[in-house]
């Protein structure tokens, strides 16, 4: 207490994590949201990962700027961790990019790469609609597993 007796009253208050006069802030609560990747026809390239909330950019997130975008190196995309993400409902799309272009090569409108989606949806003529690929996060961790699909 001596070195501290110069500050008066407050040498008496008992010490706890808050300040005096400080706001305290909650922190919303967030999840973490793990992707386990299987069937890549190659380590070539990367892996795109979108997690996108907006079904407006779906599954082309390029222009959605609140989307979180994630490449990894296919060699070690079998796992991929999307961290602090906010309770919302939420759809991911992948891209392998085999040959690193940082998007989606096309051959007569058909993907020359592969992809994938939250939720494995079937997919018909064109990408799936986002409510297809949808989930919900809340306060706990999901782990999907999404198996990637080739047409050429």
């Amino acid at each position: 207490m001596a070195l501290i007796s110069g500050l008066g009253l407050l040498a008496t208050l008992p010490i706890s994590g808050a300040v005096a006069n400080q706001p305290t802030v909650a922190t919303a609560a967030t999840a973490t949201v793990d992707i386990a990747i299987s069937n890549l026809r190659s380590e070539k390239g990367d892996v795109l990962v979108c997690l996108s909330k907006n079904p407006k950019y779906f599954p082309d997130c390029t222009k959605d700027q609140s989307a979180r975008k994630i490449k990894v190196a296919a060699s070690s995309a079998g796992n991929v961790q999307i961290a602090n993400v906010k309770p919302g409902t939420y759809a991911v799309a992948l891209v392998h990019d085999e040959n690193s272009n940082g998007k989606m090569d096309l051959r007569l409108f058909l993907p020359r790469e592969g992809f994938g989606f939250s939720r494995n949806p079937k997919i018909g003529m064109g990408p799936p609609k986002f409510k297809s690929a949808q989930f919900t996060v809340e306060r706990t961790d999901l782990n999907y597993a999404v198996k990637m699909k080739y047409i050429l």
